[in-house]
């Protein structure tokens, strides 16, 4: 049986003004592009402006063989990241402009197609949090990404928790009070929890141990953009390729290592 995956939820267009260049990107759309290029049958549920963005993004992710029959467009501006370029390789973000994302909400005809497929990306940004349980329910695989978001008392994280298969987070440095929490968020519901520490690999829990996994060397950094996203695709191809938890990470590591060696974060 073939499996299908959605990104559903967030999606914008980053924009670099200084070097005339813009893409297509979020955490579900980044992850979709590099499984869609595994031959992974991806779909994107999300909405765009009525803009030259929203026209460029549509056309990008067509042109990846996704499934865009539920990437709605809509009157107004397509969510916009201004970025910027620190040191010629590390991303810093100048200014987020909502757009059209700011008042979305999925349709029941988008709730419907979302659940015919196996596996579910989202975030805390895409205005899918209110479905979480009902995927749970489906019996769904869920992945999120709670980015560096995850012990933020704003986004109340331990409410959803218990509905997500896969939860990734992101932090800076391996500590026993880094590891306490990996682990308590694993025992309210995941089957594994995954904390990516940039140049310092990751870690993993699922419920018995943790495993690590170190990074893949880059032979030039080019652009950090895009390596947390890039380590989750690897990390999901892996496991829907019924690999163990070792194999997924270091599967997310090299796919990581790939993505930072080009601009794009695809």
């Amino acid at each position: 049986m073939t499996v299908k995956v959605c990104a559903a939820g967030f999606c914008c267009a980053d924009v670099y003004k200084k070097l005339d260049i813009f893409y297509p990107t979020g955490n579900g759309i980044d992850w979709g592009v590099h499984l869609a290029r595994a031959g992974v049958p991806v779909s994107v549920v999300s909405v765009v402006g009525t803009d030259e963005y929203g026209t460029a993004m549509r056309e990008a992710l067509s042109a990846e063989g996704i499934d865009i029959s539920h990437l709605r467009t809509e009157e107004g501006q397509t969510c916009v990241m201004l970025m910027d370029l620190k040191n010629g390789t590390d991303r810093v973000h100048l200014e987020a402009i909502d757009g059209v994302m700011e008042h979305y909400a999925l349709t029941d005809e988008d709730e419907a197609f979302v659940l015919t497929h196996d596996v579910i990306h989202t975030d805390l940004f895409g205005n899918c949090l209110g479905l979480l349980p009902e995927w749970h329910e489906a019996g769904r695989t869920v992945v999120m990404d709670f980015s560096v978001f995850s012990q933020d008392p704003e986004y109340e994280c331990e409410k959803h928790f218990p509905y997500v298969d896969y939860a990734f987070m992101s932090f800076e440095e391996d500590t026993p009070e880094l590891r306490a929490w990996v682990k308590h968020v694993q025992g309210l519901g995941p089957k594994v929890a995954v904390a990516t520490l940039g140049d310092k690999g990751s870690i993993a829990y699922d419920g018995e141990r943790f495993h690590e996994c170190g990074i893949v060397e880059c032979p030039e950094l080019v652009n950090t953009v895009g390596a947390g996203d890039s380590y989750i695709a690897g990390f999901t191809k892996a496991m829907l390729d019924g690999k163990d938890i070792d194999a997924c990470m270091q599967a997310g590591a090299e796919l990581s290592s790939k993505v930072i060696g080009l601009f794009k974060p695809y």
